[in-house]
């Protein structure tokens, strides 16, 4: 009979529960921004929660030795002890070649050195030994002793470990260079924004709200590295604009910046489009055409609307995240890339995950750093600036003079509550652009769905006095103030709702009711 220890996790492992469970806790835990060493002792203490492991150990590469930079199951003399050199012992070994090592009785191999001391002579474990690899580098190791486990097992529990590594390698790289460079943030947030205003003329950078200089930040944060983004927002929010702005403020800025709308695209076509096709693959394929992976594979793939992909799609573009090979349609000859992954969704992917549309492996493999885009009605200060931005453009499209817009236009444009966000502004200046024939935007050059006051929301009550209507623009003011605070709360605490109420010194109740009357969705901040 095998002994419990054996039995339970292997049982665990028999389903796919396990599995999710554990990346689930991870990707909670990488979230957080805070000191590097704080959330590895955390993500390995999830672990081994989930996993039951006698000690586990996270080794960081420094120079040509591997050093425990966070354990579980060590005391800080054993944590100390910790030191290996590359090739030495079966840690150093995986440090140098980057390959798994699956032990599964530490008795029978000589290669332990015990330098830990952890383990009591005559102890019989099982220990696994996983890279931890960064744009192809080997940076550090992942090590766990458990009670001897059966060879499959074993193997279930190599694989597993291999995921968790390689999402702990994005994570890890891009908390060490927020606290890296939080010291020359500013000047490297400047520097990006000149380089987006002279190249792209981004205008979804334009603003200086307190949610737009949150996302101003997470675009330097994570422009210099590697990692994967996930943009969440509305539609018509500028998520394309960002995808290009952290583009351009990379190493990758000489590489291709390849975007495909994966909601625009039909089933039939969408994997031809991503990874190409050979010639007579299908009906109509007269010649072989090269995939947007391909095309991309030394710079940035902006994969927009990522949500609205079938579950067969999915599971093809999981794989390519995990391996990144895939085959063209009609061929089974590999082909490697190198492309940056930048994804972007309108969609509740965590309903949609609940309601079995979504695969939450593929979740987790999106999610390494996630980027809120606001809604225009959560950025209202920004209004006037973008306005001007798009005067400008317009001018010069259709050779006009337009200088300002009129205060009662401006007035307008704050009342309104922009379903269509920055996109539908744009949209509304150009029109008024064509139609004015002054040098003025007027209130009456805005399209008649602004100038209902039922599309403003802002109809007087009937019993209202004068006095009472006159303060009506103070009580707009108010509501788009505290819209930005409750969107920069929410952002702060993921959406959750119970620690923004603690954060704004209320309740929930409360904070629930103003969250219903001013249309804000807790999910998109997830």
């Amino acid at each position: 009979m095998l002994p419990p220890s054996q039995v339970n996790l292997a049982e665990e492992l028999a389903g796919d529960s396990l599995e999710l469970r554990v990346l689930s806790s991870i990707s909670k835990v990488l979230v957080k921004r805070r000191d590097v060493g704080e959330l590895l002792e955390e993500a390995l203490n999830i672990l081994q929660g989930q996993l039951g492991f006698v000690r586990g150990a996270l080794s960081l590469l420094r120079g040509d030795s591997l050093v425990v930079e966070a354990s579980c199951g060590l005391s800080p003399d054993e944590k100390e002890r910790g030191t290996y050199h590359l090739g030495e012992g079966i840690t150093g070994q995986v440090g140098k070649t980057g390959e798994p090592a699956v032990i599964p009785d530490t008795r029978m191999d000589g290669r332990f050195l015990n330098r830990t001391g952890a383990r009591h002579e005559g102890e019989s474990e099982s220990f696994l030994c996983v890279p931890v690899i960064h744009s192809g580098q080997v940076v550090g190791t992942l090590s766990m002793d458990f009670p001897v486990q059966l060879p499959d097992t074993l193997s279930k529990l190599m694989k597993l470990l291999v995921v968790v590594a390689n999402i702990l390698a994005d994570a890890v790289e891009s908390v060490r260079l927020y606290f890296a460079e939080r010291q020359s943030l500013e000047r490297e947030n400047d520097r990006l924004r000149l380089e987006l205003g002279e190249q792209s003329s981004s205008a979804a950078i334009i603003g200086h709200s307190s949610a737009m200089r949150s996302v101003h930040l997470e675009i330097a944060q994570v422009a210099r590295s590697s990692a994967t983004v996930l943009l969440r927002g509305e539609s018509g929010t500028g998520k394309e604009l960002i995808a290009q702005a952290i583009h351009n403020g990379s190493d990758r800025r000489h590489g291709p910046f390849v975007a495909v709308n994966c909601a625009a695209l039909p089933e039939g076509l969408i994997e031809s489009e991503l990874f190409g096709h050979e010639k007579g693959a299908f009906t109509g394929a007269h010649k072989q055409r090269i995939g947007r992976f391909e095309m991309a594979s030394t710079g940035t793939l902006f994969l927009d609307e990522i949500g609205d992909i079938s579950l067969q799609t999915q599971v093809k573009l999981l794989r390519v995240l995990q391996e990144r090979v895939f085959e063209r349609v009609g061929s089974q000859e590999p082909i490697s890339t190198n492309a940056r992954i930048i994804a972007a969704t309108s969609r509740d992917l965590e309903q949609k995950m609940r309601d079995g549309e979504f695969r939450e492996d593929l979740y987790y493999r999106l999610n390494v750093f996630p980027i809120h885009v606001p809604a225009l009605r959560a950025r209202k200060s920004d209004i006037v600036s973008l306005a001007d931005f798009f005067l400008a453009k317009y001018n010069k499209v259709y050779n006009k003079k337009v200088v300002r817009l009129s205060t009662p236009a401006i007035d307008m444009l704050m009342s309104y509550h922009w379903p269509g966000n920055v996109r539908e502004l744009e949209n509304m200046i150009e029109r008024a652009v064509i139609v004015s024939s002054s040098g003025v935007i007027n209130s009456f050059d805005l399209p008649a769905s602004l100038q209902t006051e039922a599309a403003t929301g802002t109809a007087p009550v009937k019993t209202l006095s004068v006095s009472h209507e006159q303060t009506a623009g103070l009580e707009r003011l108010t509501a788009s103030f505290e819209t930005e605070l409750i969107a920069a709360a929410l952002k702060r605490s993921k959406g959750n709702v119970a620690s923004a109420a603690r954060e704004l010194q209320t309740t929930v109740r409360k904070l629930h009711y103003r969250i219903k009357q001013l249309r804000i969705a807790p999910s998109q901040y997830k």
